[in-house]
């Protein structure tokens, strides 16, 4: 028991999700959204107060642009990429407090959060697939 509590305990220490980083937004809560993708997919669409960092350019870029002493939440595609766990690691290795939100914006786009792009505000979906979508079902 004592090795599954460390393991958990280790995990939520540097993971988030899509619907606890959207209650963080809400909550004002400070902390830093980081979207590592490419620039391509940024300008298709990323999540609403998102800041763009490409992971490649972490190490040269997000101690002269970023406050160390707040904390980042990374994020990438979706729980097929791993571009967010490889930027977290660039954070950490900076002295940065960071977290990777998993799902990435696939989930954060499926539970219907806010996205834009250069356009402005993308219009939001909620999929059934991966929330409860509409009335709750009485017993």
């Amino acid at each position: 028991m004592t090795d599954a509590i460390s393991y958990f305990s280790a995990k939520l220490a540097h993971e988030t999700d899509a619907s606890d980083v959207y209650a963080a937004q809400k909550d004002g809560d400070a902390f830093v959204l980081i979207d590592v993708r490419s620039d391509a997919a940024w300008k298709q669409g990323r999540i609403a107060g998102a800041i763009h960092l490409r992971r490649q350019e972490i190490a040269e870029r997000a101690a002269g642009e970023l406050d160390p002493a707040v904390p980042v939440v990374v994020y990438c595609w979706s729980p097929g990429c791993n571009a967010g766990a490889k930027a977290a690691l660039e954070f950490a290795k900076l002295g940065f407090s960071v977290k990777e939100m998993i799902g990435g914006y696939e989930y954060w786009v499926r539970e219907g959060q806010p996205t834009e792009n250069d356009a402005g505000t993308l219009p939001r979906t909620f999929d059934a697939q991966v929330m409860v979508v509409g009335a709750p079902i009485s017993s």
